[in-house]
């Protein structure tokens, strides 16, 4: 009888520890899908003007360090780019890079996914599952939009740099791991520590080795290296072939401020490769005015309130929804243009019972 139930044991942990691989292995395949989409993205950092090189030099000294490191920058600078190539300079080069968009997660599943889940931690985890540090075991992680994540998870973010393990959500031990953490954010991080929407241990501990990327407006030097490495890459991809690029569309991108920086110019040569019919690669005019500063859109104009301090609040709330159209996250979206996460902003919706739907666009 105990000889029966032995090996009955033996086969039950078995089959969990089957199961727990082959999760781990869907997990490691989903991380893997991941990062050779967002690689193509990007085969290497394009420019020879004097703020790239200064980029360049930074990379070169830390990343043979594990030195956490802070890159601050502007939508569209390619601050991932930048992570990728500290990563592959690293003696970590042959361990994972896992890339996290903290914006584009829900915050209540921020933490689950950052540090995993055991088994019935919540409702639908029907199984254990690891999360992105794990995975990164032995490698680095890049935490991007790191400014959104909320309190709690920041809290346990902490503890990971300075002790170097974690808890998984519904788990009662600590986990170990060996994880280089790079961040990124585009929102001044020391500015929210002052309004208590980011920790300032937290930034402290982040901003070990903070590289600034510079906006494409600064590399105007790198500009017609970039247009040209971005056409030929897009024709190669849709098998088209260019003699030359036209003199005005030159012309237009030395001019243009690039608001969007070299994600918007990528955008701009993809679909004007797909447009042109000739062997003279040229764009149209109307796509790069003038009209188009580089300025963020101006919030709404301030208005006179006599009610009171959660009226205020409401009504500057409901004037950003109206202007973003209902957008919470992202770069154009109402939590931005109040200068709050998007987490915050949601819980102040839900708190002052604004119907936001009622902004969003016909």
């Amino acid at each position: 009888m105990n000889k029966d139930a032995s090996l009955s044991d033996a086969a039950a942990t078995d089959i969990e520890d089957r199961k727990q691989a082959e999760q781990r292995l869907q997990n490691e395949n989903v991380v893997l899908r991941e990062e050779i989409d967002k690689a193509s993205m990007f085969e290497e950092i394009v420019g020879t003007s004097p703020p790239l090189q200064e980029v360049l030099s930074r990379i070169s000294k830390v990343a043979a360090t594990d030195s956490s490191v802070l890159i601050t920058g502007e939508t569209g600078t390619g601050k991932e780019l930048i992570a990728r190539a500290i990563h592959k300079r690293s003696k970590r080069s042959s361990g994972a890079f896992v890339s996290v968009n903290c914006a584009a997660l829900a915050p209540s599943l921020i933490s689950s996914e950052l540090f995993g889940h055991e088994k019935g931690a919540f409702t639908g985890a029907t199984q254990r599952r690891l999360g992105r540090f794990e995975l990164a075991d032995g490698g680095t992680i890049f935490l991007d939009e790191v400014g959104e994540l909320p309190a709690d998870t920041q809290v346990a973010l902490l503890r990971v740099l300075q002790e170097r393990e974690f808890e998984r959500v519904g788990g009662g031990h600590p986990i170990r791991v060996d994880v280089r953490v790079i961040a990124a954010t585009n929102r001044d991080c020391k500015a929210a520590t002052v309004s208590g929407t980011f920790r300032l241990d937290l930034f402290y501990r982040l901003n070990v080795f903070p590289i600034e990327v510079p906006p494409l407006r600064e590399r105007r030097d790198d500009i017609v290296m970039l247009l040209e490495y971005f056409v030929k890459r897009y024709s190669n991809k849709i098998g088209k072939t260019f003699r030359r690029i036209d003199k005005r569309t030159l012309e237009l991108f030395l001019a243009y401020d690039w608001p969007g920086n070299i994600r918007e110019l990528q955008n701009v040569i993809e679909r004007s490769v797909i447009l042109c019919s000739g062997d003279v690669f040229s764009v149209d005019g109307a796509w790069l005015t003038k009209e188009t500063p580089h300025d963020h859109p101006s919030p709404p104009q301030p208005l006179q309130f006599t009610e009171s301090l959660a009226d205020k609040e409401r009504q500057m709330i409901e004037a950003a929804l109206a202007e973003c159209g209902a957008r919470i996250a992202g770069p154009c979206g109402a939590a931005a243009m109040l200068g709050i996460p998007p987490s915050t902003l949601d819980r102040k919706i839900k708190a002052l019972q604004i119907r936001k739907n009622h902004f969003r666009p016909e």
